[in-house]
């Protein structure tokens, strides 16, 4: 039995249903190198995870694609405790990010420990929404 193939346009296959779970505008971070250059760039500490945010340069690949990644050290909790963490936060970044956020940077999010996998998700929505007004400057 093979699976039903997804639509090239990026639509659902049938109506009525919720967006597609993958973004077509977002990229996820893989390299070593692009966390290190994340973690020297401007970050804002939220209650529920800390949000760095890079520009990236012209010689840097897929200049108008929105790149994001996720990290959650052994501090958070054991691999069930960082898998939870990451997946809320990786549902966050796909509700917020392709509307909210901009082309040509790269954005980190790190979980933080007894507080990403426990806060009601509407804290992180809103905390993410403050974090990038932040960061883009729409608010000191």
């Amino acid at each position: 039995m093979t699976p039903p193939e997804a639509p090239l346009n990026g639509t659902c296959a049938t109506k009525g249903n919720p967006a597609p779970a993958v973004s077509l505008r977002l990229e996820t971070l893989t390299k070593r190198a692009d966390f290190q250059r994340a973690s020297r760039a401007k970050r804002v500490a939220t209650p529920g995870f800390i949000l760095q945010m890079r520009p990236r340069r012209e010689f840097e690949p897929s200049a108008a694609t929105i790149r994001v990644g996720f990290t959650c050290s052994k501090k958070v909790g054991n691999a069930v405790a960082r898998n939870r963490a990451k997946r809320r936060l990786r549902e966050i970044a796909r509700l917020t990010l392709p509307q909210t956020g901009r082309a040509g940077m790269d954005y980190v999010f790190v979980g933080r420990r007894e507080a990403t996998a426990a806060l009601p998700f509407d804290q992180l929505l809103a905390d993410l929404t403050r974090a990038l007004d932040i960061l883009h400057g729409a608010r000191k």
